[in-house]
């Protein structure tokens, strides 16, 4: 009897909680199916390409070619046209000047919907902070990129890219087209690896390159949850091996980020460390956080120190590989401007060793050729907002306060209507009378306004330098039978790799 009692009481709890699971999954199915028709309803007056009754225009922008796709999109419908990922996730896809302006200007936070997989990695950085907290972190954080603490990086940057050419030599003696791309990205996180942490010079040791990977591994699963619908819900990517193959790679990060920063804290509790840091040849980006301070002397706390190390990690490494790895590809592709370039970077060395600071500005026409790679193949091609407040664009279109915004930078650097000829590589784009009278949303690389990129000259220089000193060792020609293929996973890559055949240019050439 008391068992029969037992289990009627079971059952019935299990009919309560079924229709409790239920309740709460018809209240959030009524929740998106509201959020979808608000979205749809402020992009009524945007005509835009037809989507899937499930994905929307989901499995045309995982397709290869779907940047190109974007950019035939954009041909056919001026200014913006609504994207949307899946059913119940859409955004104005903009590529038009007064359209990025109109928004961009204003410093609207991140959209949500992408940034927020990006929390349990990089947690509340510089990237998707908001408001006063992201106004304070910005402050603090503007000194470190101050030229004073970029100029002794030079150094830094020409060591990492010798140990990496000097790599290349013994490639090239194959006689074989190999990938670039992973190589720069090693290059790469080394440099970030003695700019943030302060490593020596030895190259990455095994705990170093377990970090390497597991960066390398997370900007891969981010790209991967993005495009796929099915991973927007935490609770459905957790329990999937993407996901946890995801938090284990944020572990691993996270790990290294700690420890570090726990060595260098304790360190600094000794006067005589303090003074051998300060007296090192530069600091690094760890040193200027721990050091960081506002008017009421306030400083970051573990959190944010974590956050922005991880920040910086991520968005100084991927998007600096992107650049780099591209730029050498358009030099092979066009083996007169390599000749140019290689002639400028050889005179301003002259009889030097190395390049110095002053030496970054005169490089005019490797200046150039960067920018218009960075326009055919920007290494972020695709941000996104969420309007802060309603927004009404030149044409008198306008969408109200909550509205997702895609900015495809991909696609406005090859409009047509801001560029002539926007599939010629044309350095000259970039000549200081060309620049003059243009649109300053035309070409935004690096984002724009007020929550533009912190770390742009950082970049650029590391960039300059490295290319420099890549032309001054190889010349670069294609493969033919192994061109790349364009894909956006958060930064630029190719799905088959780069891969190019080097020349080495022999003694003298800048080794």
């Amino acid at each position: 009897m008391a068992l029969s009692f037992f289990s009627l009481r079971l059952s019935h709890l299990g009919l309560w909680a079924s229709a409790v699971i239920l309740l709460i999954g018809f209240l959030k199915l009524l929740r998106l199916l509201l959020r979808r028709q608000k979205l749809a309803r402020a992009m009524d007056s945007f005509p835009g390409p037809p989507t899937h009754w499930l994905f929307g225009h989901a499995y045309e922008i995982q397709q290869i070619g779907c940047l190109d796709k974007v950019v035939s999109w954009a041909h056919q419908f001026p200014y913006a046209h609504p994207l949307w990922f899946g059913q119940f996730i859409g955004f104005l896809n903009i590529y038009e000047p007064d359209y990025a302006k109109a928004v961009y200007s204003r410093g609207d936070p991140k959209a949500p919907d992408v940034y927020d997989f990006f929390l349990q990695w990089i947690g509340k950085g510089l990237l998707v902070l908001d408001g006063p907290k992201w106004f304070q972190h910005r402050r603090l954080l503007t000194p470190g990129f101050h030229y004073d603490v970029l100029k002794p990086y030079v150094a830094v940057f020409a060591d990492s890219a010798r140990a990496m050419l000097d790599n290349w030599e013994k490639k090239a003696q194959e006689n074989r087209s190999f990938d670039i791309f992973s190589d720069v990205g090693h290059m790469a996180l080394d440099t970030l690896m003695k700019c943030t942490f302060g490593k020596a010079d030895s190259g990455l040791s095994h705990r170093d390159s377990d970090y390497y990977l597991a960066v390398s591994d997370l900007t891969l699963l981010m790209q991967q949850r993005i495009d796929s619908f099915q991973y927007h819900n935490d609770f459905i990517y957790w329990l999937t091996p993407h996901g946890r193959r995801f938090l284990r790679a944020c572990q691993t990060a996270h790990d290294h980020t700690d420890q570090v920063i726990r060595k260098r804290k304790e360190a600094l509790k000794h006067e005589k460390e303090q003074e051998k840091i300060q007296n090192r040849r530069h600091l690094d980006f760890l040193d200027i956080l721990l050091g960081a301070q506002d008017e009421s002397g306030t400083m970051l706390s573990d959190a944010d120190l974590r956050a922005e190390v991880d920040t910086f990690m991520f968005e100084g490494h991927d998007t600096t590989t992107s650049g780099i790895s591209w730029f050498l590809y358009c030099m092979a592709l066009y083996p007169e401007h390599q000749q140019r370039c290689r002639e400028e970077v050889r005179e301003i060395l002259g009889d030097q060793h190395s390049f110095q600071w002053d030496d970054l500005g005169k490089m005019i026409y490797l200046t150039m050729c960067i920018k218009e790679s960075f326009r055919l193949y920007p290494p972020v091609p695709q941000v996104y907002r969420q309007l802060r407040k309603p927004v009404t664009f030149v044409d008198g279109r306008s969408l109200p306060e909550g509205s997702l915004i895609s900015l495809h930078i991909y696609a406005l650097h090859r409009n047509s209507a801001v560029w002539p000829d926007p599939e010629v590589f044309d350095p000259l784009r970039f000549s200081s009378e060309n620049v003059t009278g243009r649109h300053p949303y035309a070409f935004i690389p690096f984002s724009a306004g007020p929550r533009n990129c912190i770390g742009q000259q950082f970049a650029m220089n590391e960039i300059k330098v490295v290319t420099a000193l890549c032309l001054l060792r190889f010349e670069f020609s294609l493969d033919p039978s192994r061109l790349p293929i364009k894909m956006p996973q958060l930064v630029l890559r190719s799905k088959n790799g780069i891969h190019l055949h080097l020349k080495p240019l022999g003694p003298g050439s800048g080794k």
